[in-house]
């Protein structure tokens, strides 16, 4: 395996690049001292808690609503592992790696800003497993974001003991044959520190990480080919000027509107109607781009805005004040930002969907298009697009029901002591869904958009569609006659979620103009 690249992290300080790059390779993580001397002042805070008489939660007593049971001092550790061994309790498949190497990543972020009381021991087996390439195997399912992500945490806690089973090199195994081959020894834990790696919103708040970043790409991808589809129907670029815009006040609008402007500039087709053309108004599908996926990137800018804090936030339980020596019992675990998050990023995920799939039906009926039915010539002997539309409009459908809210449903779990529950990883978890589903929609457009660009020859598209539509047709060809269309979509579907498109009308992008305007 090659070495992981180094990563320096300041505790509290990550950004969204800092997560991308955690998502997309192995890191060696590095912290700075000033980092361990926080580590260890909240950990002589708990220390010396657990050398005294009085009760300190989570410390010397019970978990949940078993609080007020006082454990002796003799157990102090086998409490730790105990809480670690019952809450292993998830179930479904296992998270994939880049997910749990962001998790293990969130979670030295969290607990080396020094208000956890974990040893500097905790920490560095934690980057430990982040240099080795050792990733937990985290059961998907099990958790109702309450007291943190419980059930996949103490999964991941379980293989710093050496329990369960991790991933290197591709390959599953026991942990404790993973940690002697590479030299480790089974972390052994003091005090508090069982809970500190259980309490928090790091599996939640990875997840919605990832999928959160996708459907920005996926909305990028859609602004490029909803102004393809501008074009396929020789539609018109006026609802897109910046006077408009400004008069909405909306500033992710104008981003929307900004963007089509500068795609969509130098077309040649547009240029070929702007006399003699009687249409007053296109349909809202393309008219009103602006508006929906301007609400859209809105949304997903101020989640993931959300999410960029929850990277960086203590969420463990009590909280250790070393300046004062207070600990102090909270509730920062919830994962109630976190959900409402992932509910934002599923509604924009959704309704970008929606809007494609109406530009792609758009496409396909000729009366609205003036294009061929279904997007090829001598229909009725070939059925062209017909059926791939049925698919986007089924994607998009699934997505509706998919978007329908996490956050607000409650199951009361522990006995009713942890009585409202944020259902936070679930939220973030089904944006993996969400997200793919979107994907097949912008690529089905992506080709019908391309196919309604091809019947305008000679004229082209904008000038920096140009390398779109070139970079397509060598992947996949003009659709002349009727052929095997899902090897189409996975092509242009690839393309999508590669972010070839970004990378084809670069440096310009939605969520640049996000934030200079």
């Amino acid at each position: 395996m090659a070495a992981p690249e180094i990563f320096r992290l300041m505790p509290g300080f990550m950004t969204l690049a800092d997560v991308q790059r955690a998502l997309e390779r192995p890191l060696q993580v590095e912290l700075a001292d000033d980092a361990y001397e926080a580590v260890e002042r909240s950990h002589a805070v708990i220390r010396r808690k657990a050398d005294e008489d009085a009760p300190v939660y989570g410390v010397n007593t019970g978990f949940g609503l078993l609080a007020n049971t006082r454990i002796a001092k003799s157990d102090l550790e086998r409490l730790q592992v105990n809480l670690v061994l019952s809450h292993s309790a998830g179930v479904g498949a296992n998270l994939p790696d880049d997910v749990v190497r962001l998790i293990l990543v969130l979670k030295v972020n969290c607990l080396a800003r020094g208000y956890s009381g974990v040893s500097r021991g905790l920490v560095d087996q934690l980057l430990a497993f982040l240099r080795c390439g050792i990733t937990p195997c985290i059961p998907a399912k099990g958790s109702v974001g309450a007291s943190g992500d419980l059930a996949p945490l103490a999964h991941m806690a379980a293989a710093l003991l050496g329990i369960g089973t991790v991933r290197v090199d591709e390959k599953e195994i026991p942990a404790r044959d993973a940690l002697a081959r590479l030299g480790l020894e089974p972390l052994r834990l003091g005090p508090k520190e069982g809970l500190a790696l259980l309490n928090g919103t790091q599996v939640s708040a990875a997840l919605a990480l990832k999928h959160g970043l996708e459907i920005l790409d996926l909305l990028e991808a859609a602004l490029i080919t909803g102004a393809l589809s501008v074009d396929a129907i020789r539609g018109s670029d006026a609802p897109f000027e910046a006077r408009l815009q400004e008069l909405r006040g909306q500033v992710g609008q104008s981003a929307a509107a900004a963007t089509l402007r500068d795609l969509l500039h130098g077309s040649e087709i547009r240029k070929s109607h702007l006399v003699k053309d009687d249409r007053v108004q296109d349909p809202y599908s393309i008219r009103c781009q602006p508006q929906v996926m301007g609400a859209a990137l809105d949304l997903v800018m101020t989640a993931l805005g959300r999410l960029e804090r929850e990277a960086n936030a203590v969420t463990d339980n009590p909280i250790v004040f070393a300046d004062t020596g207070d600990i102090v019992s909270g509730g920062n675990f919830h994962g109630e930002a976190v959900a409402m998050a992932a509910d934002t990023l599923a509604i924009a995920a959704a309704e970008i969907g929606a809007l494609a799939e109406r530009r792609i039906a758009l496409l396909i009926d000729p009366p609205l298009s003036g294009l061929p039915p279904f997007l090829v010539e001598n229909s009725g002997l070939n059925s062209g697009f017909m059926i791939a539309q049925v698919t986007a409009a089924a994607l998009a459908s699934e997505n509706k029901s998919l978007a329908h809210p996490a956050s607000t449903d409650s199951l009361p779990t522990s006995a009713n002591q942890e009585d409202h529950v944020s259902m936070a990883t679930f939220a973030a978890r089904r944006l993996r869904d969400l997200a793919d589903n979107l994907a097949g929609i912008v690529a089905i457009e992506l080709l019908a958009a391309a196919q309604g660009i091809d019947f305008h020859k000679p004229l082209r598209t904008g000038t920096r569609l140009r390398p779109v539509m070139s970079h397509l047709r060598k992947e996949v060809p003009f659709y002349d006659e009727d052929r095997y269309m899902a090897a189409d979509i996975a092509k242009a579907k690839e393309m999508v979620v590669a972010r070839r498109l970004q990378t084809l009308v670069a440096p310009y992008t939605p969520a640049h103009v996000y934030h200079t305007t």
